[in-house]
């Protein structure tokens, strides 16, 4: 942890001084470091931003301030009680600014605790549900943000045709020598790869549109009450134009599998419909009403595209040297792999009953 003296100095620039000021870590992230902070009888979140993984540190708050102020204002034209624990809120420094950036050059930013809230990372068919009110509502309300398309955190975040590229050199490269215990998984991947740039191809033809996507639709991303109800969609990093497909898909890939991402018992690894069906109901009763004809149908398609995705970024890992992701043993990424591609198998196996799930609840909720 960073020297506490050091912290408060930086909570200061947002906060001001306080006589009592307690700092602790909050949570374990991927991404961002975050602490809890209590000052004054008030609690607030302290986040150092990834300038690594964001890069323009200035226009990630731009595009967070747009989305949680038009996320409040309709909230508050629907007379929605409670708005604070609704919406996440960021307070500026003292020169008017969503960010801090420190003498090391890390930047910083505050944003007030939701209180009596909680996160899950193990799903349920009723959690599905209720996350997929939370998502098809945090697509609904900001379907008609204004102005300029936000921002890409993270360019070509899910383009497959930009990560097959970067496949595709991996893989002629061969960086260190594994192509050869690899061969079957990327002709394997090579044979889908047409169907998987559908997509990018449709967006192309004028048929599928980009809208504001959240683009880590986890279950873990959305803050509960003591009753389990949704209170927030949280960690808006990369909130950035997508497909909506994208968004549905990542959720299945993530909550979904009967089996873990890494699992190294491929028996285990299997989509739960019960889930799937639970996800599907939640976000079409709030997002069936803005979605077109053309997104509803490839919904499902979403959940191969984005699972197939992220094998590709895990074998692509692996045949570079295991130089992105974290691993805790040498073939961990292979094993990634091999346990996403036997999801998609299961997907595949499973895309009629999919198909039949989202059209029926589509024509339920549009009727």
């Amino acid at each position: 942890m960073q020297e506490n003296s050091n912290l408060k100095e930086i909570v200061a620039q947002f906060i001001g001084d306080s006589k009592e000021i307690d700092i602790k870590p909050l949570g374990a992230g991927h991404i961002n470091d975050s602490y809890k902070v209590k000052a004054d009888e008030k609690e607030y979140v302290l986040q150092r931003i990834n300038h690594y993984v964001f890069k323009n540190v200035e226009q990630l708050q731009s595009n967070i301030l747009r989305v949680t102020m038009h996320i409040r204002q309709k909230l508050m034209d629907a007379k929605v009680e409670d708005i604070d624990r609704k919406v996440l809120t960021f307070l500026p420094t003292k020169d008017g600014k969503l960010y801090f950036q420190d003498e090391k050059g890390d930047y910083w930013r505050v944003m007030d605790f939701i209180k009596d809230s909680k996160s899950y990372d193990e799903i349920n068919p009723e959690l599905a549900y209720r996350a997929g009110l939370a998502f098809g509502e945090f697509q609904k309300m900001l379907a008609d943000l204004p102005g300029e398309p936000l921002f890409e955190t993270i360019p070509n975040f899910h383009n497959i045709e930009s990560r097959l590229a970067t496949f595709r050199e991996s893989v002629a490269a061969n960086k260190v020598g594994r192509m050869v215990e690899v061969s079957d998984l990327v002709n394997e991947l090579e044979a889908r790869a047409d169907e998987m740039c559908k997509a990018e191809r449709m967006h192309r033809e004028g048929k599928l549109i980009k809208r504001t996507n959240h683009c880590d639709t986890k279950v873990n991303n959305i803050l509960f009450d003591k009753n389990d109800q949704v209170l927030c969609v949280v960690d808006l990093d990369t909130v950035m134009p997508g497909y909506v497909l994208s968004d549905f898909g990542d959720f299945i890939r993530t909550g979904a599998n009967k089996g873990a991402e890494d699992d190294q018992d491929l028996y285990n690894v299997s989509l739960d419909l019960a889930i799937f069906e639970g996800y599907t109901k939640g976000y079409l009763q709030n997002a069936a009403s803005f979605l077109t004809d053309v997104e509803i149908e490839n919904l499902a398609f979403g959940a191969k595209l984005l699972t197939y995705m992220q094998t590709v970024r895990f074998l692509t890992d692996y045949i570079d040297g295991d130089t992105y992701y974290k691993i805790s043993y040498g073939n961990h990424n292979l094993v990634r792999s091999k346990a996403q591609f036997k999801f998609l198998k299961s997907l595949e196996e499973n895309f009629d009953k999919m198909q039949e799930i989202v059209l029926n609840t589509a024509a339920k909720y549009k009727s």
